[in-house]
């Protein structure tokens, strides 16, 4: 899933650079950047990037996983001026939140946040949650804005969520008017 939001930020970098070459008046016929994400098609204008929103949810059990994608975690957090990625880290092995254990680590990341923009558990840009995240109000809320819209939904992980999340989008598909296609690759 890193290499989906790879191909995004890499979308989003070309994008700029055309629009930038362009406002700078050098945008004539061709394109300054040799990027394969800047490829057109025959007589169109501009790149072929059409993702307008991406939301992204790693969920794992251990803090140190997220050190793994600290570099793109904080690249998107420092590129993506449009909003274009949303990201949300969820560690398992914490207590929920709103659970009382957990207000300290809470009071301590928010302020950690606030005063240093470095989230304490991810040691990213990115703020972590704690616990699992509630994939109905996930599903309910991208019904909500991006109504009449098509949605692919990527699952990557235990195939023991596989159930739930295609079951969830055939569920909002059916109830609402975004449409969401369940795609999953299990390990």
């Amino acid at each position: 899933m890193i290499s989906i939001v790879k191909d995004i930020v890499n979308n989003m970098k070309a994008k700029d650079e055309e629009e930038n070459a362009l406002e700078s008046g050098n945008g004539g016929g061709h394109t300054p950047s040799t990027s394969p994400y800047n490829k057109r098609k025959p007589g169109s204008q501009g790149t072929n990037f059409k993702t307008r929103r991406a939301y992204f949810y790693w969920v794992t059990r251990e803090q140190g996983s997220f050190e793994w994608f600290k570099g793109i975690m904080n690249e998107v957090a420092e590129l993506d001026n449009r909003g274009v990625i949303e990201m949300h880290n969820y560690c398992t092995s914490v207590y929920e939140e709103g659970d009382a254990r957990s207000a300290l680590i809470a009071m301590l990341q928010s302020l950690n946040h606030a005063k240093h923009g470095v989230d304490v558990v991810s040691g990213t840009r990115v703020k972590s949650h704690f616990a699992k995240p509630n994939w109905r109000n996930v599903y309910k809320r991208i019904a909500l804005n991006h109504t009449d819209s098509r949605v692919g939904v990527f699952y990557c992980g235990a195939p023991a969520l596989t159930k739930e999340l295609r079951q969830l989008a055939s569920d909002f598909s059916h109830k609402t008017s975004t449409k969401f296609d369940f795609h999953k690759e299990n390990f």
